[in-house]
This record gives structure tokens, sequence and C-alpha cells, in this order.
């Protein structure tokens, strides 16, 4: 079995780890990542276990016959991956190991075999090549996009499975998808804009933004018909408080890091995406254009600092 990583950062290098165990996996990486995994190897601690792993990496493809393809990166770099590598993506699985909405209909316009992923698990960069796995709120989901499970999908699962990371098959990709974004949209990017750790959105103040970017996003899901594991919008924010806050009380959110690190967020594959559904649907979503534009504010500004600096 052969499986490429493109976009391996802190997802697809640990991926890569894992995997390298039970198939042949190359990860495209970049170089600094590269050399040191090469010299090194790749230093993993946390729940995932701890481990010096190596296994093939580098800044280009090698042209091979791949079982698999994921694609780890941020969703803000999929069509620029897409395009780079449409010679290797064409007419083979890919999987979209992303954040957001929309990564999978990208992905389609250079492949017919499409599978959507998700995994809800914290990946902390410790140093070059250096990653520690700090909490894991559920398994990895698999499935065909838009929806269905097959051989391909299923043979994928196993082996996944086999490399020691908890995986589930699912016929509804999109609704784990949307579980995700809900999750993502609630937390993230409040917790940019206030700069602090997810336990502290608990306080009335900030919940009741968040309940109303969760009320908003179920009115679009539900005009779009997604089916999700939560009957209604308060059904997801009392397991969102008393599930998911918790369990990831410490962690700070990714949109902080990108601002601050003059990285460009994901903010369009998130709220951003809820919005623009909603206002194809004839649905008002304020609370979701607000945070959305906030955290583009944010990005300019810091982008204007940095070129002064």
């Amino acid at each position: 079995m052969k499986v490429l990583i493109l976009g391996a950062g802190a997802v697809g290098l640990t991926l890569a780890a894992k995997l390298s165990s039970v198939c042949d996996v190359h990860a495209i990486c970049r170089q600094k990542h590269a050399e040191k995994i090469n010299t090194d190897g790749f230093k993993m601690t946390g729940i995932w276990g701890e481990a010096t792993c190596k296994f093939s990496c580098s800044e280009d493809a090698p042209e091979d016959d791949y079982n698999y393809i994921f694609i780890t990166s941020k969703s803000t770099a999929t069509e620029s991956i897409c395009k780079q590598f449409a010679n290797i993506i064409k007419g083979r699985e890919v999987i979209s190991m992303q954040n957001g909405i929309g990564n999978e209909e990208i992905i389609a316009g250079y492949t017919d075999k499409v599978i959507g992923g998700t995994i809800i698990t914290g990946f902390e960069w410790a140093g070059d090549a250096q990653i520690h796995v700090s909490v894991e709120t559920g398994p990895m989901n698999l499935g065909r996009f838009p929806s269905g499970l097959d051989d391909s999908v299923l043979k994928l699962v196993e082996l996944v499975k086999s490399a020691g990371v908890q995986v589930s098959g699912t016929e509804n990709i999109m609704s784990s998808v949307w579980s995700k974004v809900l999750y993502n949209s609630a937390l993230n990017p409040l917790g940019a804009v206030m700069g602090v750790p997810y336990g502290k959105l608990e306080n009335s103040h900030a919940w009741s933004i968040i309940e109303n970017i969760a009320h908003e996003a179920f009115m679009v899901t539900e005009a779009e018909a997604v089916v999700l594991p939560w009957n209604t919008a308060e059904e997801y924010l009392a397991f969102l408080h008393d599930f998911q806050l918790p369990n990831t009380a410490e962690h700070h959110s990714s949109m902080y890091q990108d601002i601050t690190s003059g990285r460009k967020t994901e903010i369009d594959f998130l709220n951003g995406a809820i919005v623009s559904r909603a206002k194809k649907l004839g649905i008002d979503a304020p609370y979701n254009t607000f945070i959305s534009e906030q955290i583009r504010f944010m990005e300019a500004l810091q982008a204007e600092k940095l070129k002064q600096d």
C-alpha cells in the first residue's frame, strides 16, 4: 500500500509517522522538517504514544502509483495544492483531512474519487519535526464524498486502524464535516479575537455570542437538509458546553496562532462559509458575518504590522 500526504504540517506529519509502520508513505512538507526527519527522525509525544520515526519526505512528490493521497494542509491552500499536483491527483483516491466546508468540492474538480475526512485532535508543534498530540474528542471519520461507504473507503479505514489511530467509516461524511465546522466556528474565531483558551469562553457573555453563531449555522444546515447528530441548536450547544468545551479547555485557537504569526486564517471555510451559504439561501447570519469580518480585520492589521517591521 502506497500513501502520499500533501501539505503535511502538524496533522500530516503525525499521520505519516503512524502510517509508516503499516505502509509505504511519502510526505510533502517544508524543507526544514524534511531535513530533520531524514537525519534525526520525526518525534511524537502525547496521547498517540511516544516515538521517533523515519519516513520518506521532501518538498516534491515522486511519481508513483499511490493508493491513497491525503491533503492535510490548511483549507486556504487546497486549490493551489490541487493545481500543483494535478497530474498525480487525477483519477486517484484523494482524502481531505482538513477544516471547514468546501475542500471536497475543490478536490472534486481534479479527481472523481474524493473521500471526506474529519479529525478532532490537538496537534501542537514542539520544535522542527516534533509534535505533541494533546487532546482527542473522538475518532477520525472517513466516508465517500458526498455520501456513501464503499470498499475503497473501508480498506482505508482498516489501514488507518492498523496504524493505531481511532477511526470509523461513515455513510454520511458531510454530517461529520459539518459537526466539526460547528465546533470550530463556535470557538475558534472568538478565542482568536479574545486571545484566550477555549475554557474561558464558558463566560456568559462569550457564550451568548456562541449561541447565536450556532443557531445561524443550524438554520443553514436545516435549509440544506444536512443530517446532524443533534436535532436542534440547543442539543448541540449542550454537547459543546458539557463535553467538547471541557475536553479542550486549555486549547488555544489556531486562528489566534495564525494571526499572530502573520498567516491567513481559515475563516472563509468556517464562519465565512456559513455566511456565504446563508446568503444564497436568503438567511440572515449577522453574528457569523461580524466575527468573520473581525478576523479579517485582525489579519489585515497584523499583515500591515509585519510589513512595517
